[in-house]
């Protein structure tokens, strides 16, 4: 096992103030939002690792809520998309008007910013535009920027996508490709909640009680924190456990007989492997340790590679999701 390099007393310090903010974070948050400990923490693991996430949850379960709530926390611009079928590529980027200048009457065009120009991006029901509008969002969730009319945009930074999509709404909905769903970090599958958070909602939600949220973090300290998770030193190990496990979702092509060759007609790709590093380096530090181990790897796979996974014919046949072929590619490969 070989580190890169030992972390230096300004990053110890710095993983210090990050465990402290993060604690912070979760107690305004918390103050709004009860339970989903779980879903708050992967969105604070994509946000420090600079990756954009989708929840996937039935109506009800506060997806829009938590995402807003958690904007109002940092001090960072937030944008709210409600995606509809007639939103047009334009309606998210921006568009271009003609202007005439009162004194010389000389006609010139301007482009008007879209929503999309904000550090965080609240892309709500994704699923429910067409694929047309949904690649417009592709661009600005890997390299930051947008183009329109040919020129090109540089997002500001920080930028973090939060989409959210209904799994049970099929009629007028349309699934977001695979080129897509490959640029989000994470999938987060919201659960309902327990009997006692849902009395505690119920209490909270139907009483004239405005919580009053403090700003924690801004862009500057944001931009600092996502640096410090690169900077984490990697063991060899770790990184080929990650790779390893991406690796046996996809089906062979050396003749050897594995999982993915009964379950799963698609793999994961390159990227799958990239982020369960960063997850794993910035659960580290959040938890105020140095560097990862393989359990951290391990605790983020159900969120990296189902939505990066498509299961074969036999496996629907057979009743397999998704989450369980993961889990037995794990067995496996432990």
């Amino acid at each position: 096992m070989q580190l890169n390099k030992e972390p230096n007393l300004n990053d110890i310090e710095l993983v210090e103030k990050l465990k402290k903010t993060v604690s912070e974070i979760k107690n305004e948050i918390g103050k709004v939002i009860i339970g989903q400990d779980e879903i708050i923490n992967n969105l604070l693991v994509s946000l420090f690792a600079k990756g954009n996430c989708l929840l996937v949850g039935v109506p009800g379960l506060a997806k829009t809520l938590l995402i807003k709530t958690l904007a109002e926390v940092l001090d960072l611009k937030f944008n709210r998309i409600q995606f509809t079928p007639d939103l047009m590529p334009s309606d998210i980027t921006g568009t271009e008007i003609i202007e005439e200048d009162n004194v010389t009457k000389k006609r010139s065009f301007r482009f008007i910013r879209g929503p999309i120009f904000a550090n965080i991006i609240l892309a709500d029901e994704i699923n429910r535009t067409p694929p047309k509008t949904q690649a417009a969002l592709l661009e600005a969730m890997q390299e930051h920027r947008v183009t329109a009319a040919g020129v090109t945009y540089s997002l500001e930074t920080p930028f973090f996508v939060l989409a959210t999509q209904n799994p049970i709404e099929q009629e007028g909905t349309y699934p977001l490709p695979e080129a897509q769903l490959d640029r989000f970090m994470f999938s987060l599958w919201l659960e309902y909640p327990s009997y006692a958070e849902e009395i505690e909602i119920i209490k909270s939600t139907t009483s004239n009680f405005q919580p009053k949220l403090n700003k924690v973090i801004t862009g500057q300290d944001l931009l600092m924190y996502q640096e410090l998770v690169r900077r984490v030193p990697v063991a060899d190990n770790v990184i080929e456990h990650a790779v390893k496990i991406v690796k046996a979702t996809r089906p062979s092509l050396d003749g050897e007989t594995n999982i993915a060759d009964k379950f799963i007609s698609w793999g994961a790709g390159p990227r799958a492997s990239q982020y369960l590093i960063l997850a794993a380096k910035t659960k580290a530090i959040m938890e105020g340790r140095y560097t990862p181990q393989i359990d951290d790897v391990n605790a983020y796979l159900l969120p990296v590679l189902r939505h990066r996974i498509i299961p074969t014919f036999n496996a629907e046949a057979e009743g397999m999701t998704s989450v369980e072929i993961i889990k037995k590619i794990l067995v496996e490969k432990n």
